[in-house]
């Protein structure tokens, strides 16, 4: 689909034969666009902020600036934003509410089947988290049995890089919003993103752009199996399922091998690719965008490889998955399976590769944790002067009282309790907010 919306070699490529089955691809375009009267695709997608900057420079002066539906633009009249204000952008997306949701049921209702959501956002500044929490919170009661995915975007964790000193409170407020709201949250790490742009792929400076294009490659790599389906993992559901086996610890984190980026140095150093190398690759944590320990700490809860390439042998993975196992290095939890899920996807003709495998890792890991940790950690320091809460009590939220922190802070807690509680065999008695109800039991962890 060309950037105008235009179909790339719509006619047959031979008088008996589809170009798409002579390039043994059969993909459907239908999952996430929509055929316009005019014969164009339109994406099933609404671009929604409180100031018109970067919603302008996409929809209407950018290379896609005739792809999305005028329709489906959301700007806030006033276009002053929310400032960096969790409690602003919730305010306003509740004054917005109408207007939003009438765009979502307009969407939801020429969807031939509708499965779910997803939900693209920062949770440190103002509209991403504030708006962000209202629309999860308003998607959960519109569409109960739908599912809601988010690809949410954590700040710096080096204050000193960031110039949003309140990031700590509106990241917690976020983060009890996709707790409660959201069936699955894939963590994108600012900083685990500005290191690999850094170290893997060599850029000096990375821009916003550089970044949003790694976000831009693991929302895609997520997504292959639903735009190129096989016998498997073809819908959202039997992605996420086999990822997220008790509902609370859904926050998945993600990898990707090799990335090329066009004014990168020789694609992150990467010259050959087989099967092995890259499922090696992929756990390893210099390929995850995630700032966690993933080698030393914690234990796996459950992994997807998503393997891309058109000669992929299914006796080559077999091979790779007996070499992981017999190396014993990937921990799991000790209560559930150790087992490595592996699904195969083919490659898009229009995107150009010098390789021929490349694989994304979606995983559910314990020392996620740490993120949530180090963000209470941050949250505390501040909260504890309480400083920085004038503009919050001038929302209508915090006008009585600051409760809905301690509510939020509570609520992450018990997150990171649970997820603490997993790496340990008596998981099953967890209680959220409580205690075990079994007398502690030493660590055991299994190995893959």
């Amino acid at each position: 689909i060309a950037p105008d919306g235009t179909l790339q070699n719509p006619e047959p490529a031979t008088k008996n034969e589809s170009w798409q089955q002579q390039m043994g691809l059969d993909d459907r375009k239908d999952v996430f666009f929509y055929m316009s009267d005019d014969d164009k695709y339109i994406p099933r997608a609404m671009l929604i902020d409180l100031e018109p900057r970067v919603v302008n420079k996409l929809a209407k002066q950018g290379t896609y600036r005739n792809l999305f539906n005028p329709e489906n633009l959301f700007i806030a009249k006033d276009g002053g934003g929310a400032g960096n204000n969790w409690a602003s952008g919730f305010r306003q997306g509740e004054e917005h509410a109408e207007q939003v949701l009438d765009m979502i049921d307009r969407e939801s209702d020429n969807s031939d089947s509708l499965e779910g959501f997803v939900l693209t956002h920062s949770i440190a500044g103002g509209t991403g988290s504030g708006m962000g929490s209202y629309l999860l919170e308003a998607l959960n009661d519109h569409f109960p049995k739908k599912i809601v995915q988010t690809y949410s975007v954590f700040p710096n964790w080096d204050q000193s890089q960031s110039d949003v000193v309140v990031q700590p409170y509106n990241s917690i407020l976020t983060l009890k919003r996709l707790t409660l709201n959201a069936d699955a949250v894939v963590v994108l790490d600012n900083t685990a993103l500005n290191r690999i742009a850094t170290d893997k792929l060599r850029i000096d400076n990375p821009s916003v752009d550089h970044l949003n294009s790694l976000v831009a490659t693991i929302m895609a790599a997520s997504t292959t199996t639903l735009r190129y389906p096989g016998f498997m993992n073809n819908d959202l559901i039997g992605i996420l399922a086999q990822l997220i086996p008790t509902p609370r610890c859904h926050f998945l984190m993600s990898g990707y091998t090799p990335l090329v980026f066009e004014d990168a140095h020789a694609s992150a150093g990467v010259r050959k690719t087989t099967v092995l190398d890259v499922m090696r690759r992929l756990t390893q944590p210099k390929n995850i965008m995630v700032s966690a320990n993933t080698r030393d700490q914690g234990c796996y809860i459950s992994m997807l490889n998503i393997l891309q390439g058109n000669d992929i042998n299914p006796k080559d993975i077999h091979k790779a998955l007996q070499r992981i196992r017999e190396r014993h290095n990937i921990p799991f939890i000790p209560w559930g399976p150790a087992s490595i899920q592996v699904a195969l996807a083919r490659k898009s003709p229009y995107v150009d590769s010098r390789h021929k495998v490349s694989g994304f890792m979606l995983a559910n890991h314990t020392s996620i944790a740490e993120l949530f940790d180090r963000l209470l950690g941050q949250y505390d320091k501040i909260r504890s002067r309480n400083a920085f809460l004038d503009n919050y009590r001038k929302e209508p939220m915090f006008e009585d009282s600051l409760d809905e922190f301690d509510y939020a802070r509570a609520t992450v807690q018990n997150l990171v309790d649970e997820y603490r509680a997993c790496e340990r065999s008596d998981y099953a008695s967890f209680i959220p907010g409580g205690h075990s109800t079994a007398p502690p039991t030493p660590t055991t962890v299994g190995t893959y």
